[in-house]
């Protein structure tokens, strides 16, 4: 037992983990874990790509006041491009996972598939729409995720990143081949890797 926490709590230490950014072209792909209390129930949550903006916002200062435990993780552009996106993925779960201040019994892993992780898991397809501790590591993972590409937005003006989050809408693919790629662009994703080749 940790923390204090009396037997019949351990006994729900089920961590949800989720990941946002895999199909953008540019930035890290980021994930969260969360235990959620059961002592202390978060209404609403859900899918965070459901929610808008302001109710992500509200949610995620919630989720870290009230869960047993959170980890927000990351891997970045060049861990993508040197082990692939899936690959680079699993590595931020697994960080999220072990990043946890109380060891979880069970986690549950959006998806089809789980990282190598120390504690049992299971996939649960769609499991942001179903199970709370996962909607509620989408949500951090999102929100997390979306305040850092406002920032890089600063950073690298002209590409809109803000607005898109790095994924390949026609304003990012028009202005990467007008600026080409950043330092935060994934060299091993097909629109960036032509960008690059253009300019050889």
């Amino acid at each position: 037992m940790q923390l204090g926490l009396d037997f019949t709590l351990v006994e729900e230490l089920v961590a949800g983990v989720d990941e946002v950014g895999r199909g953008p072209l540019c930035g890290p792909v980021v994930t969260a874990a969360v235990i959620l209390d059961p002592a202390r129930p978060i209404l609403g949550l859900n899918d965070s790509k459901k929610l808008s903006e302001a109710r992500r916002e509200k949610l995620f200062d919630e989720i870290r006041e009230k869960a047993l435990a959170w980890c927000i993780a990351r891997a970045e552009v060049e861990e993508i491009d040197q082990l692939n996106i899936l690959h680079a993925t699993m590595l931020a779960m697994q960080r999220a996972v072990e990043g946890l201040s109380v060891t979880p019994r069970l986690a549950l892993i959006d998806g089809n598939r789980c990282p190598k992780l120390a504690v049992p898991s299971a996939p649960v397809v769609k499991g942001d729409s179903q199970v709370p501790a996962i909607a509620a590591a989408s949500i951090l993972a999102k929100v997390s995720r979306d305040r850092e590409m406002a920032e890089l937005d600063d950073l690298y003006p002209g590409y809109g990143m803000a607005g898109h989050k790095g994924y390949p809408t026609p304003i990012h693919l028009e202005a990467l081949r007008r600026l080409g790629a950043t330092p935060i662009h994934r060299r091993s994703f097909a629109p960036v890797r032509q960008v690059l080749e253009d300019r050889e």
